[in-house]
């Protein structure tokens, strides 16, 4: 066994360095599309968190309960927000290229559901303002206390109804479209958004009018395809990404490459 030496004063030249692989530009946005539709389902312990503001605000509001499971839901629901706008503009650069309006309208929905839901998280965080900063106070009403409390329960309802009930319907009818027509996905997920997006239109126009509550068991069976539709497409793409389409074929050459 010998060892290299090196006279003094001379220099060596590093020899040629094996370049890092890149992630493929399609793999890459199927991936990340993938994370942040299994981010979205990160509220749906809200369910249970919101629980003591549900079954009695007035209670709540005047001290009655816990408001750290209201302030986790909370931050939840911001969550997933960001990561439902996340998903249309990762997807963009893919959906334009089956249909610039499909993609615009994809896009445009996701925002104005994410608006809804910011609108509902400050309903929700103004209830926790008057419990901790308002109620107990001297000269505090508290039966204009509990009145306010309902008033801002009722906003969140309704909101709640336009953002994360309606607003999906709009969303997966548009990527349903894309995914079907580019066939980057099998034929059965955008089969599953087509039937359940009616379905929970239906449900939501019923809750509407007041057939039923937004929670009781038929609006949850209602939404339970649009909620496989979105978890299934998100495992989807982490796990497999997108099939080779006439669609993609080029659209690496269209898409930043990371480091040039």
């Amino acid at each position: 066994m010998t060892a290299a030496t090196h006279s003094p004063g001379t220099t060596t030249t590093p020899g040629p360095t094996t370049p890092r692989r890149r992630m493929d530009p399609m793999r890459r946005i199927s991936l990340t599309a993938g994370v942040l539709y299994v981010i979205t389902f990160v509220s749906i312990p809200t369910l249970a968190l919101y629980k003591p503001v549900k079954d009695d605000v007035g209670a709540f509001v005047l001290g009655a309960g816990s408001d750290t499971g209201v302030l986790w839901g909370a931050l939840s629901e911001v969550i997933v927000g960001i990561a439902g706008i996340g998903t249309a503009v990762v997807l963009y650069p893919v959906a334009k290229r089956v249909s610039q309006t499909a993609a615009l309208g994809f896009v445009t929905a996701r925002v104005v559901e994410t608006s809804l839901v910011f609108a509902s998280v400050v309903s929700l965080l103004t209830i926790l303002t008057l419990r901790t900063d308002v109620a107990g106070t001297a000269g505090a009403s508290p039966s204009a206390l509990v009145t306010t409390g309902h008033s801002l329960l009722a906003s969140y309802t309704w909101t709640f109804l336009l953002s994360q009930s309606l607003m999906p319907v709009f969303c997966d009818l548009l990527l349903g479209y894309v995914l079907y027509r580019s066939a980057l996905v099998p034929r059965f997920l955008p089969i599953i958004a087509f039937i359940g997006a009616p379905l929970l239109l239906i449900s939501d126009i019923a809750i509407f009018f007041g057939a039923y509550s937004n929670v009781s068991p038929v609006a949850v069976l209602a939404a339970v395809p649009v909620a496989a539709f979105e978890l299934t497409l998100g495992i989807w793409l982490i796990v497999k990404g997108f099939r080779p389409s006439k669609y993609w074929t080029d659209l690496g050459a269209d898409l930043p490459v990371r480091g040039s």
